[in-house]
């Protein structure tokens, strides 16, 4: 397991551990609309993939990040890792910003959108990579995976609780940054593997469809 990887993955889980026991903490970091707009408080963009709703959010993230990661660090290096990761994360929570703007009240916490981003650039290299989910025995393919992932993410996203926190927009924003990066920097490979890409997108299509178009969230 490469160390870079590691050190995310550990600098992650201790910063929501200690926010989740100190709500200041909290607070002042998570991704908040009215804050940033009108506060100015744009380090909440970045700082708000370190924060994590309960440790069930925060297991489920860092799971996907140790199982897709090093696909990622394997094609693209370690810095390829590190612009994917947070420019995913950065995409993400701006995507956020502009779906929600009119919304001050909207607030969200979670390296969703750096995950979705490493989620999508590492299944464009490998698509049928097994994952092994909690106790079941059968591996599921990754784009299998990430279709489910993406699904739920998509649901959240557009019927939204105020209690949630979750920053299941991000997730859109995310993914788009990982597969332009997949395809800009390893085209071939991942024109391959359009079909599975595909599949993985639907739900991603029917939420632009229901953003763009039909414009219920806004």
């Amino acid at each position: 397991m490469d160390s870079i990887l590691l050190i995310i993955i550990a600098a992650t889980a201790i910063i929501s551990f200690f926010a989740l026991n100190n709500q200041n903490i909290f607070n002042k970091y998570k991704f908040n609309v009215g804050a940033i707009l009108n506060n100015k408080e744009y380090i909440r963009i970045l700082s708000a993939g370190f924060l994590h709703a309960d440790f069930t959010h925060l297991l489920f993230n860092m799971m996907t990040l140790y199982f897709f990661g090093p696909i990622v660090i394997q094609a693209f290096g370690e810095m390829g890792f590190l612009v994917v990761y947070f420019g995913s994360i950065i995409l993400g929570n701006l995507f956020s910003l502009y779906l929600y703007k009119n919304q001050l009240w909207y607030s969200a916490i979670g390296a969703s959108g750096g995950v979705s981003g490493i989620l999508f650039a590492s299944i464009a290299m490998i698509p049928d990579l097994g994952i092994y989910f909690f106790f079941i025995p059968i591996p599921i393919p990754g784009y299998i995976f990430g279709l489910l992932y993406f699904g739920y993410s998509v649901y959240s996203m557009l019927n939204p609780r105020e209690s949630d926190n979750i920053g299941h927009a991000a997730h859109l924003g995310g993914a788009f940054f990982g597969l332009v990066y997949a395809v800009a920097f390893q085209p071939d490979r991942a024109l391959s593997n359009a079909p599975f890409l595909g599949i993985m997108a639907l739900p991603l299509l029917y939420m632009a469809y229901q953003v763009f178009v039909k414009k219920r969230i806004g």
